[in-house]
């Protein structure tokens, strides 16, 4: 974990509270084989454009955020930060798409998987219900969690490993310096919360953290909606 943050900041409490929640995502199949090199290119391909799917509904709360931010800096910082959800990390997409073969009738034609759904659902609606505080607790583990697994990766995947492009990206300093942007952000918040209010915060970030498991099982199982 990071460890530029207090013990008594929010960030640090949350992680530490979902520490096991982490582990299971670090360590699970996807996530391993992916290290490997060996997870199955039809598994790569359906997380790839259910992560395309999510980053569209990511970069609108991202824009929520901006929009009941308290500051214009921080109206910046999460509008920058929608942008780079739609315009820079959809360019790893594309990439991997023009690679596979993917066009955009094919994308478009695919719908969100269950898991998908569910977590685009869950931060679209906190964002447009939630108070600011609790928005930034509920998007902080998208950003930390994938620089976590994306750094962890990258210290043991070989150099030919044929996702490089996607290890490269999540393990780089440039998503790290957002990263930590965001974690500063979402501590400053959660400074100035009442009690309860920091309470809903620590729901979101379980919450979307057990979200965060599922989208990387759902796409290792391929899910789709069974009817």
């Amino acid at each position: 974990m990071t460890d530029t943050v207090s013990s008594e900041a929010f960030s640090a409490q949350a992680w530490a509270r979902n520490a096991e929640a982490y582990e299971a995502i670090r360590t699970m199949a996807f996530n391993a084989e992916l290290a490997a090199g060996s997870l199955a290119r039809a598994r790569f391909i359906h997380y790839i454009v259910q992560d395309a799917h999510y980053l569209v509904g990511f970069g609108r709360a991202l824009a929520l955020a901006a929009a009941k931010a308290p500051d214009p800096d921080r109206m910046v910082q999460f509008a920058r930060a929608a942008e780079t959800a739609i315009v820079v990390e959809r360019s790893l997409h594309g990439g991997f798409f023009r690679d596979y073969g993917i066009d955009a009738a094919t994308f478009t034609g695919t719908p969100l998987s269950p898991p998908c759904d569910h977590y685009v659902s869950y931060l679209l609606a906190t964002a447009y219900a939630e108070p600011y505080e609790v928005v930034l607790g509920a998007l902080l583990p998208c950003f930390w969690i994938y620089a976590e697994i994306g750094r962890d990766i990258f210290s043991r995947a070989r150099a030919d490993n044929p996702y490089r492009a996607w290890i490269d990206t999540y393990a780089g300093e440039d998503f790290a310096r957002a990263v930590a942007e965001m974690i500063a952000a979402t501590d400053e918040a959660a400074a100035g919360a009442s009690p309860d209010v920091r309470a809903r915060m620590h729901r979101a970030y379980a919450q979307a953290t057990r979200l965060e498991y599922l989208f990387w099982d759902g796409a290792y199982r391929e899910a789709r909606w069974p009817v």
